[in-house]
């Protein structure tokens, strides 16, 4: 049985304000749907006129909503597709959405509800993994699943029985970034650290990034700290440029990663920069512009991986958005993937309409652990604590037009 993990203050100091709300919710008498319609009986989960209601709990406000909207269109194609080809056994499924904002009570009220009001048989998100420390245990205290497709610091699937991830740790992902630009310049000796420090996930990315820079034999010159709301990072770029570092790295979110990197270079840092997970979307683009070129950003997601799932998944992105699927929105299509064969499996051993809530939502996440799964992120299964596994990682770096007003992820490994 996992035990969780130590969290962060971050998170007790949430429950400390929040106790009822992490006290998780009461799951009797609940149907898995709760479509006008449906029948419903009796506590079972009959889904007879209605559909099998999935919970997706991502930031659409807040600096944080970037992120969140590109985690949206991923369940969204997800949805229209397995939907396209018979949903769960002939039953489709429908998202339930709840905007989780950017912090910690966003999230637990997000879970609170898609839990106890829209009786989901189990939720994708949080978008943050500094939320998944708060919202997490109120899942896993109700006996809900989780799977998450965007949280990557340590100790996500150590917080309850019931939380899994299908994103990579960023202690897998980070190192392939230092190792590719060690790569391009073997001559890297300094090197200038920036992080968010009010940021859970950024916090536990910088750690992972200076070990491997020390592991590397390579000297941190500096290590500046924001906050993801900061706009003017003049003071803190001006002190690591007269350090003169070979290589910067960056933990931040997608609008303070992309402006710390626009005005290090306008003050006139030339040398490589490295960026972590916040800033793995093509929404960060629109903030440094041309500034933008050369950003290395370690992967868990290819558009060019070969298998028959992704090439669909990246075709129906491409004909809506108009531009290649970020690593954000596959995971989160893999996420509502695991979702529905897990439900499938499960359905073809005991039809799930015919299972109480608590029942189907317990054995959903047995049936979670236990798969394998043919994915955009290629062939994924789980460990027994719900940690991912996966084989394939990428490095990508960004290519601007001439212009700059536009660009795209190369990948280079």
């Amino acid at each position: 049985m996992k035990r969780p993990a130590a969290l962060t203050t971050t998170f007790l100091a949430t429950c400390t304000l929040l106790l009822t709300a992490c006290g998780g919710g009461d799951t009797r008498n609940n149907s898995i749907t709760n479509t006008p319609g449906t029948a419903t009986s009796n506590n079972t989960t009959s889904t007879t006129s209605g559909a099998i209601p999935i919970g997706i709990a991502f930031a659409q406000t807040s600096n944080v909503a970037l992120l969140g909207q590109e985690g949206l269109a991923g369940v969204k194609i997800a949805q229209k597709y397995f939907n396209d080809q018979g949903g769960v056994n002939g039953t489709p499924i429908k998202l339930v959405i709840q905007d989780t904002g950017g912090d910690e009570a966003g999230a637990i009220n997000a879970f609170q509800t898609l839990i106890n009001k829209d009786k989901v048989v189990g939720i994708v998100g949080p978008t943050l993994s500094q939320q998944a420390f708060s919202a997490d245990p109120v899942a896993d205290r109700a006996k809900v699943p989780v799977v998450a497709g965007s949280n990557t610091a340590k100790g996500i699937p150590e917080l309850g029985d019931y939380i899994s991830r299908v994103s990579a740790p960023i202690a897998t992902v980070a190192p392939n970034a230092v190792k590719a630009a060690f790569k391009q310049n073997p001559n890297i000796k300094k090197v200038a650290i920036f992080y968010a420090q009010n940021d859970a996930f950024n916090k536990s990315e910088t750690e992972i990034f200076q070990k491997t820079v020390k592991d590397t034999g390579l000297e941190i010159v500096t290590v500046q700290k924001f906050q993801t709301t900061d706009t003017d990072f003049q003071n803190q770029a001006t002190n690591a440029i007269n350090l003169k570092p070979d290589l910067v790295i960056i933990s931040g979110l997608t609008a303070d990663g992309g402006n710390l990197v626009r005005q290090l270079r306008e003050l006139g840092y030339k040398g490589l920069i490295i960026g972590g997970n916040g800033l793995n979307t093509s929404n960060i683009l629109p903030v440094c512009k041309a500034l933008c070129d050369g950003v290395i950003i370690a992967q868990a997601y290819s558009p060019e991986h070969d298998n028959d799932i992704n090439k669909i998944f990246r075709k129906t992105y491409l004909e809506q958005y108009k531009k290649e699927p970020p690593q954000l929105s596959a995971q989160a299509f893999t996420a509502l993937q695991v979702y529905v064969e897990a439900l499938k499996a499960l359905d073809n051993k005991t039809k799930v309409n015919k299972l109480q809530l608590p029942q189907l939502r317990n054995e959903l996440n047995k049936q979670i652990l236990a798969g394998k799964y043919d994915t955009p992120l290629g062939e994924i299964s789980f460990t027994p604590i719900g940690e991912v596994v996966q084989k394939d990682f990428y490095v990508a770096q960004i290519k601007m037009d001439k212009d700059g007003n536009n660009g795209k992820f190369t990948f280079i490994k």
